[in-house]
């Protein structure tokens, strides 16, 4: 009996990007967030086409690399540019287009507040589309023991500060960006992307407790 054979790698097949990506991909969720947002309504600068000279990318291919780094954990342009040549998800992604370290880093130094602003609502996708998790939290004028422990109880003084602290990893996790395109190496930073993730639906919660406050 003989071992199981792979596919000759000098076979020609007949195939599309389309056909290499599941259904329940990931990857699908960043392609429809990212067609449906306005991206200079939330503050990005839009590229406009040339007459003269090369033709640019557009904002929203940088936009899609962006969100597929952040859930990923590439925090530096060089990576991400290799990322484009090898990664199968990142060809059918950007239609097979393969942008420069220069070219990403540059749009990150070009947008940074709306790079923010992106991956928040980004968060607010994922959770109204049930794709993570979310807690609802009520207040009222109920004593409760068993539900009314430190964690569980929200103020206007205790919002703000968890906002605060939100703010300050979201500004540390945009350092890491910047520190990986000027050093060339990625960051060693144990699962930024994670904890920024988690740290930004947090606050969503927090905004959404002070409306009802």
């Amino acid at each position: 009996m003989k071992h199981k054979q792979g596919t000759a790698r000098d076979q020609i097949s007949f195939s599309s990007f389309e056909d290499r990506i599941s259904r329940d991909n990931p990857v699908r969720f960043i392609d429809v967030f990212s067609g449906k947002i306005d991206l200079e309504k939330i503050g990005f600068s839009v590229k406009t086409l040339q007459k003269e000279g090369r033709p640019s990318f557009e904002s929203s291919l940088f936009v899609r690399l962006y969100l597929y780094g952040y859930l990923n954990g590439l925090r530096s342009s060089r990576k991400l540019e290799k990322e484009c040549e090898r990664n199968i998800e990142l060809h059918w992604l950007l239609h097979g287009m393969i942008p420069n370290y220069l070219s990403i880093s540059d749009f990150r130094k070009d947008n940074p507040q709306a790079l923010k602003k992106l991956f928040k609502l980004f968060v607010s996708f994922l959770k109204d589309a049930d794709l993570i998790t979310g807690e609802t939290i009520a207040i009222d004028g109920t004593k409760s023991r068993a539900h009314n422990s430190k964690k569980a109880n929200f103020s206007q003084k205790k919002i703000d500060r968890h906002i605060e602290y939100i703010d300050q990893k979201v500004e540390e996790y945009m350092s890491v960006l910047a520190r990986a395109d000027v050093q060339d190496e990625q960051m060693k930073v144990t699962k930024v992307l994670d904890k920024i993730a988690t740290l930004k639906e947090r606050r969503i919660d927090y905004e959404l407790l002070e409306k009802r406050l």
